[in-house]
């Protein structure tokens, strides 16, 4: 089915399981974020891409997590972690926390230069490359597309949004956002996106993040 009532049926479900993505967060400092949408007329996915850096897995990692009636392969929730930094044992310093100094970050075998004193947070460093190399950071198409077919259109691409703080107080069907997101999958048509409230997914808006 693909309906709006069946798609937000299926994110309140994954938000219920925990699969569902979730800015507050403790476990990772969040980077950057991007969301897709795509479609036709039977078959719908949405693919979000959470950039964040966690001290526990030790890596800038792009968490895509997959929602949709025509998955190729998992099922909607948890897509892949994408690791993202290369010579990490050269840029963390001996805590794991801060910048080592003196290294460029290694991205898809990319010398991405920094700017950036000794013991600089590593989420401070990892931040402020996005402006410059977001597209090397993000998923490329080639990642975007597993786990859903290769044909399927795109409807809509969003950089920011708004969301709630709390998916177990305010569920994703109860949101907004996820509410016009499911319009638009229903009707193919990506004006129905039309928000009155302003976006808080950039880091600013959330410091409580990562500091578990």
């Amino acid at each position: 089915m693909m309906t709006t009532s069946s798609i937000l049926g299926q994110f309140d479900l994954c938000a219920d399981r925990g699969h569902f993505p979730d800015l507050m967060n403790g476990y990772y400092y969040p980077v950057d974020v991007r969301l897709h949408l795509f479609g036709d007329s039977t078959r719908w996915a949405m693919v979000v891409e959470l950039l964040g850096y966690s001290p526990r897995v030790g890596n800038l990692s792009n968490v895509t997590y997959r929602f949709g009636n025509c998955l190729t392969e998992g099922e909607p929730g948890y897509g892949e972690f994408l690791d993202r930094v290369d010579n990490m044992e050269e840029v963390a310093d001996e805590d794991g926390e801060g910048f080592a100094g003196g290294v460029p970050l290694l991205v898809r075998g990319i010398a991405l230069p920094v700017d950036a004193a000794p013991g600089t947070p590593l989420e401070e460093v990892f931040r402020a490359l996005v402006p410059a190399h977001r597209g090397l950071l993000l998923a490329d198409e080639a990642e975007l597309r597993t786990g859903i077919p290769a044909e399927l259109p795109v409807l809509l691409r969003l950089d920011e949004w708004y969301q709630s703080e709390d998916l177990w107080e305010v569920p994703p069907g109860e949101q907004e956002t996820y509410r016009l997101l499911a319009e638009v999958l229903d009707s193919g048509d990506p004006t129905c996106y039309r928000p009155t409230r302003p976006p808080n997914t950039h880091w600013s808006y959330w410091p409580d993040s990562g500091t578990l």
